[in-house]
């Protein structure tokens, strides 16, 4: 279950509300969505340095077993320039070989190539899975994807058919 293990959820800062929304969706009762936050974890300040910075960011992946990635058109761009943190983490992720769900923003329910993935996942051939930003289909994923992530010979960007949407009562 998701709720077990600790997720790191990566966004571009222009995104931060989106991950503020998620831990808002973590509080309210009426919505069954939980997350052990990474974030919570090796607390880095705006005043650290950019050293200090990544080094707190790579103990927080350290301790994670599931990503959330926030796609987007800033999180694309952010993810493609190196001195980016959101660079970092990436180029982290895929070191450490963690599952990734990207979370579209815009709702697409397929990841689009070139749109809201950052491009080191695709030229990992990395296997991701791809939801619209939602709790239902984000713990979906991360219940589902994750366990399927460490024992699968997958690569490359997933997502799931129309029917497992609409057995979560996701119709569009």
């Amino acid at each position: 279950m998701s709720y077990r293990n600790k997720t790191y959820v990566a966004f571009a800062s222009e995104d931060i509300h989106n991950y503020r929304l998620m831990t808002a969706w973590r509080a309210n009762k009426s919505i069954e969505f939980d997350f052990t936050n990474a974030h919570d974890i090796y607390e880095a300040r705006d005043t650290s340095t950019s050293e200090t910075i990544k080094r707190r960011l790579r103990e927080r992946l350290n301790n994670t077993k599931q990503v959330v990635l926030l796609g987007s058109p800033a999180a694309r761009r952010k993810a493609g320039v190196g001195s980016s943190f959101l660079a970092y983490e990436v180029g982290a992720i895929i070191s450490l070989g963690l599952p990734v769900v990207i979370a579209n923003l815009d709702g697409a329910r397929r990841g689009k190539s070139g749109t809201n993935a950052p491009a080191s996942f695709a030229d990992e051939d990395y296997f991701t899975m791809s939801v619209s930003f939602g709790p239902t289909i984000i713990k979906y994923a991360l219940d589902n994807y994750v366990p399927d992530f460490n024992s699968s010979n997958k690569t490359g960007p997933h997502n799931y058919n129309e029917s497992v949407y609409e057995s979560l009562g996701l119709n569009k």
